[in-house]
């Protein structure tokens, strides 16, 4: 899969907000609003997962050299997986959700 078509928009299928890509180069793969994400890769960006569940917040860790990630766990499966917080700026991830999850 080419990483422009990876970088497109989606509507989030926990809350329906529309999100739009990023455009400082990252790729966004939650949802800003909720922290929802969708269970699609089985390695990064293959988009190969047959699950397709939603992906529910349940943390916050500290990585050293990636920042602060979400961690995720499957609705349906219960696969845990980590994603980095999009920077703070107008496209940032909600800070507010971010806190509830510390």
């Amino acid at each position: 899969m080419s990483r422009k078509k990876e970088n497109s928009g989606f509507s989030c299928g926990y809350c329906g907000s529309i999100v739009h890509p990023l455009s400082n180069g990252s790729f966004r793969n939650h949802c800003p609003v909720c922290l929802y994400s969708k269970h699609l890769d089985d390695k990064p960006g293959d988009r190969n997962s047959d699950c397709k569940g939603l992906m529910q917040p349940i943390g916050i860790k500290n990585n050293s050299r990636k920042g602060l990630q979400i961690i995720h766990k499957c609705t349906i499966c219960d696969l845990e997986k980590v994603n980095k917080i999009a920077d703070f700026d107008h496209q940032s991830d909600s800070i507010n959700k971010i806190i509830e999850l510390m």
